[in-house]
């Protein structure tokens, strides 16, 4: 399925959290024109200094913070891509990409490392030479356009290259050497 890469007039955006041993929270976000990311237009980087605890079941309440404060005065988001799940099972059942798809409301695009048992309904995606693959779940498009849409996304291993470098920043804090 071919799907367009443009997703409008707008910025989307590749984030990823991370939590240092010291506390709080650092969100990056890697920022361009469309949904392949082969150029990226900037980097951002966000601290917040105080998260609630991981609770199961409520991974969103400790990431939607960060996620909020590297947004911040973004103008003209069309689309955020997650490193996670946007939804836990077939039946819809929440998860950090759902939530973000209400707080931000644009189309969310989850791209997940490794298996969630209910996640069922996630499209496998090979990039590059990997034999394992990513898993792709969506809010605000279909997944089949979603599935799409990450196999074109720029780079040449198996995590794009955008979700790569959100987390770096998001571990170095700021931007550094290119990938």
């Amino acid at each position: 399925m071919q799907t367009d890469t443009r997703t409008g007039e707008g910025v989307c955006a590749a984030v990823d959290v991370h939590y240092p041993r010291s506390g709080g929270a650092r969100a990056a976000a890697v920022l361009a024109a469309d949904a392949t990311f082969g150029e990226v237009l900037a980097e951002r980087t966000a601290v917040v200094t105080e998260v609630p605890p991981y609770q199961p079941g409520e991974f969103y309440r400790r990431e939607l913070p960060p996620l909020r404060a590297v947004l911040q005065g973004l103008d003209g988001l069309s689309l955020l891509v997650i490193d996670g799940y946007v939804d836990l099972d077939p039946v819809g059942r929440p998860g950090l990409g759902a939530y973000a798809h209400e707080a931000f409301a644009v189309p969310v695009v989850g791209v997940a490392k490794t298996v969630f048992r209910t996640a069922s309904h996630a499209v496998p995606v090979l990039r590059g030479t990997s034999a394992r693959p990513v898993l792709v779940t969506a809010a605000g498009l279909p997944r089949a356009d979603a599935a799409d849409m990450v196999q074109r996304m720029a780079g040449r291993f198996r995590i794009p290259d955008a979700l790569r470098r959100a987390d770096y920043l998001a571990r170095a804090g700021s931007p550094g050497r290119p990938l």
